[in-house]
């Protein structure tokens, strides 16, 4: 038995090294390619081919720190195969000194509560960990400016994995920000006790609400105001658009409330009215908007009802043709009926829908009704 068991492994070994060897010949090994970074990568089973398709130029670099970034992210709990995903998607991180990383590892896990959960974040991430050294004063800057305004963890965590750009920058640069949209929502009459779950809510939503210019929120605003909005309504609608505030513009707001109002037929109140309970009307393109309300009405749902229930206009086409079927189905007509039970997320439609075929299962009683004995 151990002698068929040696032999197996004889075989097993053989086949291995003849499968690297052929993929080798089959690639194309530049003779200024570092060798032991392509070494390194066969070892830790990286897809080199991808690297050399999509980002060859990392594997001329001289020094590179293959086997200690494998070493750092396996003492991080990685494994194998998350280790070889990172450094396919970003090998870059070769790149980095050991140094570097090991101050990156202390900066990020000040901010997470433990290795599992910041390996994940480089899986998904790793541009965001394996960062130059010339960023960490910045980085470090804006942690702490965050953590003085009392968000938690988890959003700083956030931020920097979605939006490092943010922390690479002068910490001055996001305090601006920050304070242009804490005075924008305080002239607005909003409540210093609620501003920094707002906060928190904005910068979850829209991670790169940063890297936007202070001036953009600033003419929005304005231009908002122009069109009749009340104060309490700009705060409104900052509140529910939340960090897509910063991604409008005066041009493109204009002509999509030029074609809803053209479309519905509406005076400036009424769009306003239906803007308070859609904000997303604001930066859906015309095109958009277009296809959708087509949708709608080739689908038998009235301009009255869209009107009553705009948020139907956040949902494609092809959601709203889909759950139409399935209402029809159980002999709902969203013609006639209220367009509450089409609208909403996929978890809020599932709920209406159970309940609408809850309904219809379950009978009526009626208490004047005999009872029916059997004999």
């Amino acid at each position: 038995m151990l002698r068929v068991i040696a032999t197996s492994l004889c075989l097993q070994r053989h086949h291995a090294t003849t499968l690297r060897l052929n993929v080798r010949a089959w690639g194309t090994l530049s003779p200024r390619e570092n060798q032991q970074t392509v070494e390194a990568f066969y070892e830790l089973s990286v897809d080199i081919q991808k690297v050399r398709k999509l980002k060859g130029w990392v594997l001329h670099q001289f020094p590179a720190y293959t086997k200690e970034v494998a070493a750092l992210l396996e003492d991080m709990g990685a494994s194998g195969s998350i280790i070889a995903h990172v450094l396919a998607v970003h090998p870059e991180a070769i790149l980095c000194n050991p140094e570097q990383m090991q101050t990156q590892r202390e900066l990020w896990m000040s901010m997470c509560p433990n290795q599992r959960e910041l390996i994940g974040i480089v899986e998904k991430f790793p541009a965001s960990f394996f960062t130059s050294s010339d960023h960490h004063d910045n980085q470090r800057n804006n942690i702490s400016y965050f953590q003085s305004l009392n968000l938690n963890k988890r959003i700083i965590t956030k931020l920097m994995a979605s939006a490092p750009q943010s922390f690479s920058r002068p910490v001055d640069q996001n305090q601006l920000m920050v304070s242009t949209l804490q005075q924008a929502y305080q002239e607005l009459g909003g409540e210093e006790a609620n501003m920094k779950i707002w906060l928190q809510k904005l910068l979850s939503q829209n991670p790169f609400v940063f890297l936007k210019s202070p001036e953009v929120l600033k003419q929005n605003l304005v231009f908002l105001r122009n069109r009749g909005f009340s104060t309490a309504e700009l705060l409104h609608l900052l509140a529910k658009l939340k960090g897509f505030v910063t991604e409008l513009n005066p041009d493109s707001m204009h002509r999509s409330l030029h074609f809803s109002q053209e479309t519905i037929g509406c005076s400036e109140a009424e769009l306003r009215h239906i803007i308070l309970k859609c904000p997303a009307l604001l930066y859906y393109p015309d095109s958009t908007l277009a296809e959708r309300f087509k949708g709608l009405l080739s689908a038998g749902i009235s301009m009255s009802q869209i009107i009553a229930t705009p948020t139907i206009l956040e949902l494609t086409t092809q959601i709203v043709n889909y759950r139409i079927q399935r209402l029809k189905a159980r002999g709902y007509d969203v013609r006639t009926g209220s367009l509450d039970v089409l609208n909403g997320t996929k978890k809020d439609f599932e709920m209406s829908f159970g309940k609408l075929q809850l309904r219809r299962e379950r009978p009526l009683f009626n208490p004047v009704a005999p009872l029916k004995v059997e004999d």
